[in-house]
């Protein structure tokens, strides 16, 4: 990432992205030959569309090198054991995937790569965690385009930091703030792992504390600050705590002893070289008209090359 200040960055959750992507555009959308292609039309879509809503100076594709790191899962068994097709001993858990979007990924892979297009992950992470860390390498404003609510936790007013959220297609996008975060949760970014972690996740295979919710878990952070502070006031006979409350939080301590480093997203992944600018031009304009030729992509390739070539920066 750039050391030059009031740069806008781009920081996008590709997983979750061209997932929603193959499930909004039907796969009747196919390559020549009748391979699906609809998740990487879909994502360049985004993509083309983002450049041109955002205007970033930076735009950076983040990856899944593991999408179910050993060292979380150490910490809580069940973290999304749900989504597991093959367990590894040598590598990643293959994560279960439909089987019509396996193929599409190293399509995607590609033709980010021909454009020019930053694509970063590391071996051990989640695409989660290179963009936590990038966040907090960041001088200037990131816009974080995810599906994942996850990464609300890194939204931060005061650094320019907001999740773009998709609510519909790519034309209708959430921009998560503070205030947003306070209005349908009552916490802020921070606060928000705290709440996730509370809560639970079942789609992260996240247990939560029984018996709070995502209501009691706002209530308990509002009157008790942080995590710290509700689980002092376990252990403080003097505070508001229900009966039940008390003894739940109790029960969960060994729960809640791990749980932050699962949930909170790691802001110190080793990251490779790489180049972050919003490329103007293909680093590989023959290979990409043969990817575009191959798959069928010729329109939505040629949008986003426009886009790029007419891209401009912030005023």
């Amino acid at each position: 990432m750039t050391t030059r200040s009031l740069r806008k960055a781009l920081l996008l959750d590709t997983a979750s992205l061209y997932f929603r992507a193959y499930y909004g555009v039907p796969d009747s959308v196919r390559a020549p030959d009748g391979t699906p292609v609809n998740a990487v039309r879909g994502l360049l879509e985004f993509i083309t569309r983002l450049v041109q809503d955002h205007r970033p100076d930076e735009l950076v594709a983040c990856m899944d090198a593991d999408w179910r790191p050993h060292w979380r899962v150490e910490l809580i068994p069940s973290y999304k054991a749900h989504r597991v097709a093959v367990e590894t001993e040598a590598g990643p858990d293959e994560e279960e995937v439909p089987d019509t979007l396996s193929p599409q990924v190293p399509v995607i892979e590609d033709v980010l790569d021909a454009f020019g297009i930053a694509r970063v992950g590391v071996a051990g992470y989640e695409a989660d965690d290179v963009i936590g860390t990038l966040t907090a390498r960041a001088t200037g404003p990131v816009d974080i385009v995810t599906g994942d609510r996850d990464l609300y936790q890194l939204v931060d007013d005061a650094r320019g930091i907001r999740v773009l959220y998709p609510l519909k297609g790519v034309g209708m996008m959430q921009a998560t703030d503070e205030a947003v975060l306070r209005e349908k949760y009552g916490v802020d970014g921070p606060g928000y792992a705290d709440l996730a972690l509370l809560r639970g996740d079942p789609s992260d295979g996240l247990p939560g504390v029984p018996g709070i919710g995502e209501k009691t878990a706002a209530k308990l952070l509002a009157a008790y600050g942080d995590l710290a502070g509700i689980m002092a006031a376990v252990d403080d006979p003097a505070s508001g705590l229900t009966p039940s409350q008390r003894r739940r939080l109790d029960e969960s301590r060994p729960y809640v002893a791990v749980a932050p480093k699962v949930v909170r997203v790691a802001d110190d992944v080793p990251l490779p070289a790489f180049d972050p600018a919003l490329p103007r031009a293909p680093r590989d304009p023959a290979g990409l008209d043969e990817l575009a030729a191959r798959w069928g992509l010729g329109r939505a390739v040629g949008r986003l090359r426009t886009e790029l070539a007419s891209a401009s920066p912030r005023d």
